[in-house]
């Protein structure tokens, strides 16, 4: 009787032990399963600010399809650890086109001087001028090669147009490469050619005002110019070739948004996706469900 009881207790512990295996084995195919999805195909983010109102709002959390544009792969533990790191891009099933909503990595986390990448730090814009663009403002109002197609927030482009310049706060008013001989603000800005790889440029005093920033990012040296020449380095150049594609970016809400008027283009790298839906939102104040922006597209 008593090997019979010692038997089936013996049984029944190899049937936990198989059991609890494979639930172990289980829950990590999941987390397998999940950490490739959140690599590959898709991400989530939460919209901290109004910079993208009325299109999205704070509180919303949106989703990001990586496989448009084409997931990126590169050494996160380095990236997190503060260390600038190689991007490598897979193939895409689209191309990113004007007016797209965009989640990106703020290429100036420290400071609006150098291009950095902190993989913990995203933000949200809406794309208005591709590789090979120039893009201007006219009287706040946004165009790229003169394109009929409405670009951004119309409707907050032309107030910011109507209002008269002296009611701008100066750091609102005064736009990228803040320069005294340039003078852009968000009412008049550019003209803006958006580089893309392979073009060059002659590198006269503008140009390197307008570019140096990305150079030094792609060439990892410094850039400086002196008795009307441009140095990379110690090397004097007078042209450039552009080793990458980059972006102008701008918030919907043009009164109240950090984008590319103010600290320059975007690296294709930094992107991490297009945002498609909003697929959960909650009022940050009294923090309320919002049923009526659940899976809200984004246009």
């Amino acid at each position: 009787m008593e090997n019979r009881s010692g038997g089936d207790m013996k049984k029944l512990l190899k049937n936990i032990i198989d059991w609890l295996m494979n639930l172990v084995i289980a829950v990590s195919a999941m987390i397998c399963l999940w950490l490739l999805l959140q690599v590959f195909v898709f991400s989530s983010f939460r919209i901290p600010s109004d910079s993208m109102e009325p299109e999205l709002q704070a509180g919303d959390c949106v989703l990001v399809n990586k496989m448009l544009v084409g997931a990126r792969l590169f050494n996160i533990f380095k990236s997190v650890n503060g260390e600038q790191v190689t991007i490598h891009r897979m193939p895409g099933f689209s191309t990113i086109q004007r007016n797209d909503v965009l989640v990106f990595n703020f290429p100036h986390p420290k400071r609006w001087s150098r291009i950095e990448m902190d993989v913990m730090k995203y933000f949200v814009k809406r794309c208005m001028a591709l590789p090979g663009d120039t893009f201007r403002i006219i009287d706040g109002k946004y165009s790229v090669n003169n394109i009929s197609t409405p670009l951004g927030n119309v409707m907050e482009e032309s107030m910011i147009g109507r209002q008269p310049d002296s009611t701008f706060d100066k750091a609102v008013y005064l736009c990228f490469p803040y320069d005294s001989i340039l003078q852009w603000n968000i009412k008049r800005f550019g003209p803006l050619y958006i580089p893309k790889a392979g073009r060059m440029i002659d590198m006269n005093q503008k140009n390197f005002i307008l570019y140096r920033k990305l150079i030094a990012w792609e060439q990892h040296a410094a850039v400086t110019y002196k008795d009307s020449t441009v140095f990379v380095g110690k090397q004097s150049i007078t042209h450039y070739r552009f080793l990458k594609n980059y972006y102008f970016m701008a918030g919907d809400n043009c009164a109240n948004s950090q984008d590319s008027r103010y600290w320059g283009m975007l690296p294709e790298e930094y992107i991490v996706g297009k945002a498609v839906i909003v697929w959960k939102s909650v009022d940050p104040y009294s923090g309320k469900f919002l049923w009526h922006r659940f899976l809200k597209k984004i246009r």
